[in-house]
C-alpha cells in the first residue's frame, strides 16, 4: 500500500523501491529516473489546461498522422517511423518476434527480462572500462546467429557513448549476417557533440539499422509516454507496426508532437542546462575519495564505491532514510561485484550538491 503518515522511513523505503514510478506522491529528492527537469516549457502546461476537456474526451489520430507529426519534429520522412507508448512497447514487439538477440550488459534490463528464454545472449562488457568492444561484439553476434543485436548509446546505466564511428563500422560488419542492430539512442540528446553522434541522418544509409528513442527522457514526458522506431527498412518497420493496436498513443502525448516543433530552440537550451548541471555534478562527485566516477555522456553518472565503505544496496538505502534522496543502485544488474556500483541521476545545481553532502556523510567521509 502507498505510504502514509505513520510509516516509517524504512517502510517507505521498501514500498518505493519495489515500484516502477508514481514517485511524485511521496516527498523525496528523485536521483533516480532519468529525465530532462528543464523540459517541457510552461506554455505547453497552459495549453494542455486549457484543452483539458477535449484531450480527454476525444479519440486521439492514428498511427499514420502520429508518424508525420514525430517526421516533423525530428525532421525524418513519416514512412521510416513508428511511433510508440514509449520505448518499452518497441521492446515487447522486438521480443514477441522470437529472433535471436545479444545484447551488451550491464544495460536496460528490459531488453533481456523481455526476451523469451533462451533467446538472448548477454555480452558482458569488461570491467573497468566498461567500453563496447565492436569487434568481439561482432564476433559474437555472428557465433550466435543472432538476429537482432541491440546497443544502447549513451548506455545505462554506465552513462558511456559509443562513438559514432564504431557503430558505422558494426553495421557494415554485420550487414551479410542477417542481423539488424537496434541502437537505443534516448539519451543521446545530454551528449557532448550528440547530434553529430546520433545516427538519425545516417538512417538511408543502412537496411540493417533501427534507431529507438524514448521521448520521456529528453523532453521530460515521462506520464505521457512516447519513444518512435526509426528504420529505411520497410519489411521491419512493417513486422514493428503490426504489433502496435490502433490507438496506442493518448492525446495528450498526440497534442506534445504537435506543439514540440515550436518548441526546439527551448529543447535544445534545455539540454544544455542538464549538461552543465551534469558536468559541475561529475566534478563533485569525483572529488569523494575512494569512488570511481565515470564521465558521463548522459544526465546520469555511473559510480564504483569505495571499496572499504558500505554497499551501494546500504548506501542507496541510507540516503533514502537519512536523508530523503533515492538513487538507483546497480546489485543485481549482469556486471561483477554489482553490489559496488551506483547509478545517480543529475537534477539541478542545489540538489546535486545536497546529494553529495549526503554521500560523503553516509560514506563516512563527512
Amino acid at each position: 500500500m502507498m505510504p502514509d503518515k505513520t510509516t516509517t522511513a524504512e517502510e517507505r523505503y521498501e514500498y518505493i523501491s519495489s515500484q516502477h514510478g508514481g514517485y511524485w506522491r511521496d516527498n523525496f529528492i528523485d536521483h533516480n529516473y532519468l529525465y530532462n527537469l528543464y523540459f517541457p516549457p510552461e506554455d505547453f502546461f497552459s495549453h494542455c489546461t486549457e484543452n483539458l476537456h477535449q484531450l480527454i474526451l476525444n479519440y486521439p489520430v492514428g498511427q499514420s498522422e502520429i508518424a508525420h507529426l514525430a517526421g516533423k519534429l525530428i525532421q525524418q520522412p513519416p514512412e521510416q517511423i513508428v511511433v510508440g507508448n514509449g520505448a518499452a512497447e518497441f521492446i515487447k514487439i522486438l521480443a514477441g518476434m522470437n529472433r535471436q538477440m545479444i545484447v551488451p550488459v550491464p544495460s536496460f534490463n528490459e531488453y533481456v527480462n523481455a526476451a523469451p528464454a533462451g533467446k538472448v545472449v548477454e555480452f558482458p562488457l569488461q570491467a573497468p572500462s566498461f567500453q563496447l568492444d565492436v569487434n568481439s561484439f561482432a564476433d559474437e553476434a555472428i557465433r550466435t546467429k543472432a538476429r537482432i543485436a541491440v546497443v544502447v548509446s549513451p548506455n545505462n546505466p554506465t552513462s558511456l557513448l559509443v562513438p559514432k564511428s564504431e557503430l558505422i563500422r558494426l553495421l557494415e560488419i554485420l550487414l551479410d549476417h542477417n542481423c539488424i542492430l537496434i541502437v537505443d539512442e534516448s539519451f543521446i540528446d545530454f551528449a557532448e557533440n550528440g547530434e553529430s553522434e546520433s545516427l538519425e541522418k545516417d538512417i538511408g544509409d543502412f537496411q540493417n539499422l533501427a534507431i529507438i528513442k524514448s521521448m520521456s527522457k529528453a523532453y521530460g514526458i515521462c506520464g505521457i509516454r512516447i519513444g518512435y522506431l526509426l528504420t529505411a527498412n520497410t519489411d521491419f518497420r512493417a513486422q514493428i507496426q503490426q504489433g502496435l493496436h490502433i490507438w496506442n498513443i493518448n492525446g495528450f502525448a498526440e497534442e506534445f508532437l504537435r506543439r514540440a516543433p515550436q518548441y526546439k530552440q527551448q529543447f535544445k537550451t534545455s539540454c544544455e542546462k542538464v549538461q552543465e548541471d551534469r558536468d559541475e555534478f561529475y566534478t563533485l562527485l569525483s572529488l569523494i575519495p575512494g569512488m570511481v566516477v565515470y564521465k558521463p555522456a548522459a544526465n546520469y553518472i555511473f559510480c564504483r564505491l569505495p571499496d572499504d565503505g558500505p554497499s551501494a544496496p546500504e548506501v542507496t538505502e541510507r540516503l533514502f532514510v537519512e536523508h530523503n534522496i533515492y538513487i538507483k543502485h546497480c546489485q543485481g544488474k549482469t556486471l561483477p561485484e554489482s553490489d559496488r556500483y551506483v547509478r545517480i541521476a543529475s537534477r539541478t545545481k542545489k540538489e546535486n550538491l545536497a546529494l553529495t553532502k549526503a554521500l560523503r556523510t553516509v560514506l563516512e567521509l563527512a
